[in-house]
């Protein structure tokens, strides 16, 4: 694909996708949402890490409100199922490791599709809005679902209700993300977090994710008998003997991701 709304890039395992919407604060449209969907599945690929930010001076603002001329011209069922999915599930499913680096205000959708990677970095500066009520909209993009289970239902319930602005810090405080960090250091955090998965046990790193999902659905018998499984695949990769082999020999491991 001939990418216009984003930008895609693979250096040293990590691929990178940079929402490249900077006068409109990387509004979604139909043409970056089908980019990054391609693009998330082409990183799985290319990389054993991804790495998804936005240009200037935010991350994401959401649904681009000028997409259309009238707000009655939007068909919100067919968009979201044909094409908010297709991208979330391409983030959410990416068989490597995903870090969503919010480098600044991340608004409605925007919000909820930083939320769909496997961890959130936040800078200090940047803060996150769930806007719908304000338009007479609930939140959408997978932000009922990763709310909840990432604030506990009374600040998810709040922050949909008030669509009050949650700063990065107040994210961090709340569990909602994995760390907010100060500007300054922002890109020199994301860029050694983005190379210590690069350079871990991807096959491992996609079978935590696997056990921890799926954890919430399930009893202790049943998630016990889950990771007795996934364990077993594990224990059979050639990362596995490279690691206790590196322990051993009192050296840093060489993972080849299988």
């Amino acid at each position: 694909m001939n990418y216009e709304t984003i930008l895609y890039t693979v250096a040293d395992d990590v691929a990178r996708i940079t929402l490249n919407r900077p006068d409109v604060m990387n509004g979604l449209n139909a043409r970056m949402r089908a980019e990054i969907t391609h693009a998330a599945g082409q990183a799985g690929k290319d990389a054993r890490v991804l790495v998804l930010t936005g240009a200037g001076r935010g991350f994401c603002s959401g649904q681009d409100l000028g997409d259309r001329k009238n707000a009655g011209d939007i068909d919100l069922e067919r968009t979201l199922k044909e094409e908010y999915e297709p991208m979330l599930k391409a983030i959410y499913d990416c068989p490597i490791p995903t870090i969503s680096a919010v480098n600044g205000a991340a608004a409605g959708a925007g919000a909820n599709l930083a939320l769909a990677a496997d961890v959130v970095i936040a800078a200090k500066s940047a803060f996150f809005l769930q806007a719908f009520a304000r338009i007479g909209l609930i939140p959408d993009a997978g932000g009922t679902y990763w709310l909840p289970r990432q604030m506990g239902i009374a600040k998810a319930m709040g922050a949909a209700l008030f669509a009050d602005r949650i700063s990065a810090q107040q994210a961090d405080d709340w569990g909602m993300i994995w760390e907010c960090v100060e500007d300054d250091d922002f890109a020199a955090v994301i860029d050694a977090r983005a190379q210590h998965l690069a350079k871990g046990p991807t096959k491992a790193y996609r079978l935590i994710k696997q056990a921890l999902r799926g954890s919430l659905d399930h009893t202790l018998e049943q998630q016990l008998q889950v990771e007795a499984e996934l364990q077993g695949e594990a224990g059979k990769s050639r990362d596995f003997l490279e690691g206790v082999t590196a322990f051993m020999e009192k050296r840093p491991p060489k993972y080849e991701g299988r």
